[in-house]
């Protein structure tokens, strides 16, 4: 009996032990990762001379950033306004007051240096070696804007960019152009059956109507699909987009993304969605092709990526996957941005009437009344892209940029160690006074009279559509888009805010409205 016991005790210890070891490494990765790293790092920027805010285990300063946010989210400002930094980046606003412009915070277990020089942003952005990467995504946004060029890194970034690049030619988007006007034409027709035959004005919800305008521009002229065809498609991201709007403020821990929670079965759901609607307009277009074995797959966006699927040399293929993600970042990113660019555009020239009026006039001599407007014409629109470029500097879609250290850099003065993560607040830095001058925070399209490079004191101070070899690859095709689907609108409307208009600009994943735009649309011959 006792030497039962004994061989049984000696079995436990010996258990106790396996589980010890087996348990001891893993306590040691997390003591590194919640403690030890963190606070090495603080040291390390300390000594350069940059604080922050405190860094708080496993949450970092996630529940200071949210409830800013949500203290934000409760104001509304003054429509002459433009000052929405501390609305929209409520934590940058404050801890760059605290702190100075160059400061550590911590987005969980993550730190983050938020830097808004534009000299070094320059640095960062234009590098071609490698040293500042995209950073990881949330599982949740990758699903929201897929793995496409946005996001991939490396020799897959350069293949995708080279495959992709002739669908965004200066002659394939003069042949787009054709599609941008048919389908503004259709919403302008909606407009005109919408309007009752005594009243002269009408009233629209603007951004909900760019969406919609620029979904179908982008899944016509690009997928040669339509916005009804794929209206289940953006119905799903935009509700994806939701979900992710309101967790992104959250710690994530690694794993939970697959737990049936939910908030997760919706995400799952939506995400079904999104890949069986473009799986369809995929398999409609190779069913097009089988019936025709003579034609190609079409020179439009989708038909250079199945093209590409059929390649033999591995630097110009893509996989299907590979398309289907594409899909949903051409689909994201080429119609959120652009809508919510027209949107602010349409915003700021119902309040400065005097420049309505002026691109009106230049419209009217380069269009007419009534003439289609055509590749050609928008490129003489020097006013409209003065405006435009004023619009993105003010409310560019795109808040902040990110990148991730690759390895321990210098960057200017500064030591930043290899996994830091580097914030760009754009939102702010397009309203730096010291580079865009004393009258930063109002709309003075002047400034862009002569070239984006000379409207500021740093030739690279505009960041709307990033810089260097990572710069929007869509940027043409969206300043076509803007151009034509405004002076349409400028030829047959005067535009006023409604009284109703809350002016509440809003961070979800990118710049919009929170409460919409109500606008009261005009008419020119009413």
């Amino acid at each position: 009996m006792f030497v039962l016991s004994m061989e049984l005790l000696r079995t436990i210890n010996l258990l106790a032990l396996a589980l010890v070891l087996l348990i001891a490494p893993k306590i040691y990765e997390a003591f590194r990762i919640l403690v030890w790293r963190p606070l090495m790092i603080s040291r390390r920027f300390k000594k350069q001379g940059i604080s922050g805010p405190k860094y708080r285990i496993l949450h970092g300063n996630f529940p200071e950033m949210r409830q800013m946010k949500k203290e934000a989210k409760l104001s509304v400002l003054d429509p002459n306004s433009n000052d929405i930094v501390p609305r929209v980046l409520p934590h940058i606003q404050l801890w760059m007051s605290q702190y100075g412009e160059t400061f550590l915070y911590w987005q969980g277990t993550e730190p983050r240096l938020c830097i808004s020089d534009h000299e070094l942003a320059k640095q960062i952005l234009s590098n071609k070696f490698g040293f500042f990467v995209k950073p990881k995504i949330r599982p949740d946004i990758i699903k929201l804007t897929g793995t496409g060029l946005v996001l991939v890194d490396g020799l897959n970034w350069v293949r995708h960019r080279r495959i992709l690049n002739p669908a965004f030619s200066i002659d394939k988007i003069k042949i787009m152009t054709q599609f941008m006007v048919e389908c503004t034409l259709k919403m302008l027709e909606e407009w005109r059956k919408q309007r009752s035959g005594v009243e002269t004005e009408q009233m629209v919800m603007i951004n909900r109507e760019f969406q919609r305008l620029t979904a179908d521009i982008i899944a016509t002229a690009a997928f040669g699909s339509s916005y009804a065809e794929g209206i289940e498609f953006f119905k799903s991201q935009r509700e994806l987009q939701k979900c992710c709007a309101t967790s992104i403020t959250n710690v994530f821990i690694p794993g939970t993304q697959y737990l049936p929670t939910p908030l997760n079965l919706q995400k799952w759901k939506l995400d079904r969605k999104m890949n069986n609607s473009i799986k369809r307009i995929i398999d409609a277009r190779l069913k097009s092709k089988a019936k025709n074995s003579e034609s190609d797959y079409g020179n439009d966006l989708l038909g250079i990526m199945l093209t590409a699927a059929r390649s033999n040399e591995s630097e110009t293929k893509m996989t299907i996957d590979e398309i289907i993600e594409e899909c949903k970042t051409f689909f994201f990113a080429g119609h959120e941005t652009t809508a919510n660019t027209l949107t602010w555009t349409t915003m700021l020239l119902s309040l400065h009437q005097d420049w309505q009026e002026k691109l009106r006039e230049e419209v009217f001599n380069e269009c007419g009344k009534d003439k289609i407007p055509d590749p050609e014409t928008c490129s003489k629109l020097k006013l409209m892209n003065m405006v435009l470029m004023e619009s993105l500097r003010l409310y560019g879609p795109v808040i902040n940029m990110v990148r991730s250290v690759s390895e321990d850099m210098k960057l200017g003065n500064l030591d930043i160690p290899k996994g830091t993560t580097v914030v760009l607040p754009i939102v702010k830095m397009h309203r730096d006074k010291t580079v865009w001058g004393s009258d930063s925070d109002k709309f003075n399209p002047m400034r862009f009279e002569n070239g984006v490079s000379r409207a500021a004191n740093h030739p690279n101070a505009l960041l709307a559509f990033s810089m260097g070899p990572r710069a929007c690859i869509g940027q043409n095709f969206a300043m076509m888009e803007a151009k034509t689907v405004l002076a349409m609108i400028l030829q047959r409307f005067r535009l006023n805010l409604s009284d109703d208009y809350k002016h509440a600009p809003a961070d979800h994943i990118t710049l919009q409205p929170q409460y919409d735009l109500p606008l009261m649309l005009q008419p020119i011959d009413g």
